[in-house]
């Protein structure tokens, strides 16, 4: 075993609860513990919290990253005996109760596993290399200035097909995020560009939206489904079902049909995996990579050891493939969860997690999305208002909400969000030795 974290006092006479994943499940979890009698300590790879359905906003220059990213240290102020860390998770030791991190090793009483997902390309290493996809706010934040840097390379050029490349878009997957990043680029081509370059043809860009399905949007309703078809197509985007990414490189996208799309910028939006933690037997993984667990969220045969959200795969009568990767799931699970470390504490039963479906929903663009609750189904503006009230809502903090309500507000208004910044990162230790800063002026 490695050395234990540094600087986490001794935790006395109470239990330590060790919170791996600031997710939603997590900082849930993590905020209902705050005056009970344990020492909890939370593990991230990341110093912030991060608000991940409008991070396709930041991709598309909609709202600053800063808006839905919020410190735990601030998140967590005040908080007593409470510890963070930021480090990565490597790997767990179920039998000696113990975790092994980047930072060195911890005991735990208990542990709770809420490490979400990432991006799946299913075994394709080329979709990882060349494509982006949309899970961080480092990502987001690639996919702004890769756009951005698009239209100004296009702009510059002379070559026709170069320019066809750099003004086609292409979004792999029909999911939630991918049709909302149609719909922002739609909006983009149609609002901001002609004004923002005047010297280039605007109208030449394409945004095409491929998925394998026979629908857009598969966990909603068939008629949700053809109105975001119908309004996503009146916008301009080519829709192609029934298609299968089976290439990408050299700015050539083949699909199964053998047919190709030229384009120097592809979204990968297809699927997640898991982000389960390794050490456990490999009957606890499931599909996805998913960590299987009992209607108590405990991992099989370790009844300290729990796993929340995405990374959990609880089968059900009513969920045959475990409950949908998305917000809800993860924060009832984790009130759920809280009741039950209370009940174990007491020798109580433990209570069975029952999933409240709270309905779905997805924006398409400027004053159009589709909202499916229980038995009511509605799209338009009405259904676009309560997306941005839901999601306003949902943020923490208010001051991140006034925020984003101004930045909504003025682009409901005015048609021009002013954050079209091409950020670049500093350059790496390789390019700054290639630069001869010490030539001798002749």
């Amino acid at each position: 075993m490695t050395e234990q974290i540094t600087n986490i006092p001794d935790k006395g006479k109470k239990k330590r609860i060790v919170i791996v994943g600031g997710g939603f499940g997590g900082i849930k979890i993590a905020r209902k513990l705050k005056g009970q009698h344990y020492q909890v300590v939370l593990l991230d790879k990341n110093n912030y919290h991060l608000f991940q359905p409008l991070l396709y906003q930041v991709a598309t220059s909609g709202i600053e990253p800063s808006a839905i990213s919020f410190p735990f240290r601030k998140i967590f102020k005040g908080y007593k005996d409470f510890h963070i860390r930021i480090c990565e998770v490597q790997q767990v030791h179920p039998e000696e109760k113990q975790i092994t991190t980047s930072i060195g090793s911890l005991n735990y009483d208990y542990l709770i596993i809420a490490t979400g997902c990432y991006t799946n390309y299913f075994g394709n290493n080329e979709m990882a290399k060349h494509t982006m996809s949309l899970k961080t706010t480092a990502e987001a934040l690639h996919n702004r200035n890769q756009v951005l840097e698009s239209f100004e390379k296009a702009l510059n050029t002379d070559n026709p097909q170069k320019r066809n490349q750099l003004m086609t878009f292409i979004i792999v997957g029909a999911g939630a995020t991918g049709i909302e990043l149609a719909g922002a680029l739609a909006e983009m081509r149609k609002f901001i560009l002609p004004h923002d370059y005047p010297d280039l043809d605007t109208s030449t860009m394409k945004i095409v939206l491929i998925d394998g399905g026979s629908r857009l949007l598969p966990a909603f309703s068939s008629q949700s489904s053809e109105e975001v078809k119908k309004y996503l197509t009146r916008l301009g985007v080519e829709i192609l079902l029934n298609k299968q990414v089976k290439n990408y490189e050299n700015n050539m996208l083949v699909l199964n049909d053998g047919s190709f799309i030229e384009s120097a910028n592809v979204y990968w939006v297809a699927g997640v995996k898991a982000n389960s933690l390794a050490g456990f037997p490999a009957e606890c993984y499931g599909p996805g990579n998913r960590l299987k667990v009992n209607e108590y969220n405990q991992i099989q045969d370790f009844k300290n050891i729990f796993a929340i959200g995405d990374t959990a795969l609880m089968i059900s009568k009513e969920y045959p493939k475990g409950h949908p990767q998305v917000v809800q799931p993860a924060i009832q699970q984790a009130m759920n969860l809280m009741k039950n470390l209370k009940n174990i504490e007491k020798n109580q039963p433990l209570i069975p997690f029952k999933y409240h479906n709270k309905g779905s929903m997805a924006t398409i663009g400027r004053n159009n999305a589709v909202v499916e609750l229980r038995r009511i189904r509605f799209g338009g503006f009405p259904a676009w208002a309560v997306w941005l009230f839901i999601h306003l809502m949902s943020i923490v903090g208010v001051k991140n909400r006034l925020f984003i309500f101004i930045d909504w507000m003025w682009s409901y208004f005015t048609y021009d969000p002013s954050l079209r910044l091409i950020i670049k990162p500093q350059p790496s230790e390789e390019e700054i030795e290639e630069k001869t800063f010490d030539k001798e002026v002749p």
